[in-house]
């Protein structure tokens, strides 16, 4: 997954792909997916970034971008302060192929979410779910 890539793009830049218009009796979510593909990825909020992983889009640019945010707010959390649950979900509930592909980047979500205290049971089983499916050793690499 790059790590090095113009925050200032688009997911419809950076894919290269634009979307078409979604149709006029789509649902909302479907509406807003195709509104944030078209925003720079930088600027995506925590909640933003949930919606799009959650659906599978952008996944090369934003699961860093999401685990980073993770990262840096694991301490705080921790220390009682607020977390984002709905975004620690959408990270740790894809697929595990998603973090075969990157090693290095289910190694960091492994670390962060071995911080965490006050998380609910249902986002905890996520959680454990995720760590039973990474790869013995190779997640460190």
């Amino acid at each position: 997954m790059p790590e090095d890539f113009d925050r200032g793009s688009s997911l419809e830049e950076l894919e290269d792909v634009r979307w078409p218009a979604p149709p006029a009796d789509t649902t909302p979510m479907v509406r807003n997916v195709h509104e944030l593909r078209r925003r720079p990825v930088g600027a995506l909020e925590p909640h933003e970034l949930a919606r799009l992983i959650g659906q599978d889009v952008g996944l090369p640019w934003l699961l860093p971008l999401a685990v980073h945010i993770l990262r840096d707010t694991a301490p705080k959390q921790a220390e009682g302060g607020w977390f984002d649950d709905d975004l620690l979900y959408a990270v740790v509930t894809r697929k595990p192929e998603v973090w075969t592909a990157a090693p290095q980047l289910a190694h960091e979500l492994k670390e962060t979410v071995a911080v965490l205290t006050d998380i609910s049971r249902y986002v905890r089983q996520d959680i454990d779910a995720f760590l039973a499916a990474l790869p013995g050793d190779d997640a460190s690499q």
